[in-house]
């Protein structure tokens, strides 16, 4: 007998960050001045209410060929980002995608990364004793979009 699903629904904004910020990984996808995309999974960590329309992402220890990083040229090239976190299950009525599209900057300065090195601590054990050097991505959020496919 074939399962029957649900239907599909849009997030509301407030459902769509809940699921965002609760995420453990996401896919932040850049563009260079070239029109060529570049995709990677990343970590992230979201600033606390009220500014829920903060993401941030570090470049870590993790080992790397180099500091030189496409995503961070094209950030600076473009200012702009867009990272998608979702959840697949077998079981369909557990799908959902939340994306965020908006400005992005490169931060490498001290000021301006002490509160985003806080969140992404916070958020992932790994960082605790072994903090993040590297530039931090900051995505101000212009929209969200959500979906989920509901029993």
């Amino acid at each position: 007998m074939a399962r029957r699903y649900g239907e599909p629904v849009r997030l509301d904004d407030s459902e769509a960050w809940r699921r965002f910020r609760a995420a453990r990984v996401a896919r932040l996808a850049t563009v260079g001045a070239d029109g060529v995309p570049h995709l990677v999974p990343v970590t992230f960590a979201v600033s606390p209410p009220p500014g829920a329309a903060t993401v941030v992402i570090a470049v870590d220890h993790k080992p790397k060929t180099t500091t030189n990083l496409r995503r961070l040229r094209n950030i600076t090239a473009t200012g702009r980002a867009c990272i998608l976190a979702d959840e697949y299950d077998e079981d369909w009525t557990r799908l959902w995608w939340v994306r965020l599209d908006g400005r992005a900057d490169v931060m490498t300065g001290a000021a301006g990364r002490v509160a985003p090195i806080e969140w992404l601590v916070a958020k992932y054990p790994q960082y605790q004793g072994n903090t993040p050097e590297g530039p931090v991505i900051r995505i101000e959020a212009d929209t969200i979009t959500g979906w989920a496919y509901t029993g």
